[in-house]
């Protein structure tokens, strides 16, 4: 954002936005005049609150009020004036603990950085699941349940593992079936799941070894098999605290923002498309574009699972605590990246 502004100035709006999170409460130029050592007289900041709402960097919500930050000035906030702020030791080993669980599928890990990141913040906490059409299959072993169950256990070279269960019309016999996984492997390792479901039907069509009931489902059923994600792919943890938040007080506002939750879909593209590799991205109101978002603001940042990338995030009102919150979305993805490339 290019906007000329004076030392005095930059100071000003960054007192006026600091004090506006803590307190939620509209700043007044006396406030800013006795509570903070800024050597100036009340009637200059007066003057200089005039002149930031001149520029569209705070606004007045009512004329008796003090002023509060508009999205344009949160934006010149983040990228100009804002502090950065290390996690402490304490902090960092939280959430390494909190992360270091036994998990059998992406899914749970991804939920519980979500429920860590909702609970560190006190903001609604989001993870999306990587997208795999470049991940690289590393093994596949079908297990009989009962007679016409089969599991099918997808891992890839990230050390991500995907369960499905499949349908079969008779029982097949154990070294049936470990052949048919012996084949699976010999003409799918090594491939990225992408290729694979784009020539499967061409790999297995002459396969006469295992089990021809099981390749042939594989065949027909490559898209949800070797699907990029299984079920909802945005996981939320978090919900209470958007409802305690002042700003959601009004009904229409809330209401909006759950719709967003529920419909998931405009979420999910907003995530994927505002955040670029290993960079936090704030994306802050109007900048959305959608509807659900306006008064809120996205913390994000990708995190690595082999060669594929999924994000990771929090979004709450645009009054949140910009710089803690980026330290913790930043660290909570180096530490998530870490654990799924090992």
């Amino acid at each position: 954002m290019q906007l000329d502004l004076s030392e005095r100035e930059r100071t000003i709006l960054a007192v006026l936005i600091d004090h506006y999170v803590r307190t939620a409460e509209p700043v007044g130029s006396r406030v800013i005049a006795t509570k903070y050592d800024l050597g100036v007289s009340p009637a200059t900041v007066r003057n200089t609150l005039s002149d930031l709402e001149e520029k569209g960097l705070i606004e007045q919500p009512h004329t008796s009020a003090g002023r509060i930050p508009t999205e344009t000035g949160y934006r010149l906030y983040v990228d100009k004036l804002l502090k950065s702020e290390r996690l402490s030791a304490s902090e960092r080993e939280k959430i390494k603990r909190a992360l270091s669980i036994d998990y059998s599928a992406i899914e749970d890990i991804l939920e519980q950085t979500s429920r860590v990141l909702a609970r560190l913040t006190s903001q609604l906490g989001v993870t999306i699941t990587p997208k795999f059409d470049q991940a690289v299959l590393n093994k596949v072993d079908l297990v009989q349940l009962t007679d016409t169950r089969v599991m099918v256990i997808v891992a890839v070279r990230s050390g991500i593992v995907r369960t499905i269960l499949i349908e079969v019309d008779s029982n097949i016999e154990v070294e049936r079936l470990r052949q048919t996984a012996d084949v699976l492997n010999e003409k799918l390792s090594g491939l990225s799941l992408g290729e694979i479901r784009r020539t499967i039907a061409e790999r297995l069509r002459a396969e006469e070894r295992g089990d021809p009931q099981v390749l042939k489902l594989f065949m027909e059923q490559h898209d949800h098999l070797l699907s990029e994600s299984s079920g909802d792919e945005l996981h939320t943890e978090g919900t209470m605290n958007i409802l305690s938040q002042k700003e959601f007080q009004n009904p229409e506002k809330l209401r909006e923002f759950l719709t967003l939750l529920e419909e998931r879909h405009s979420l999910i593209d907003l995530l994927k498309i505002k955040t670029f590799a290993n960079d936090i991205t704030v994306t802050i109101g109007a900048e959305a574009n959608i509807e659900g978002m306006k008064g809120c603001s996205a913390v994000t940042r990708s995190y690595q699972a082999g060669q594929i990338r999924g994000t990771v995030g929090v979004i709450g009102p645009t009054r949140m605590e910009y710089a803690k919150l980026m330290s913790l979305v930043d660290y909570t993805a180096k530490v998530l990246s870490e654990i799924l490339s090992r």
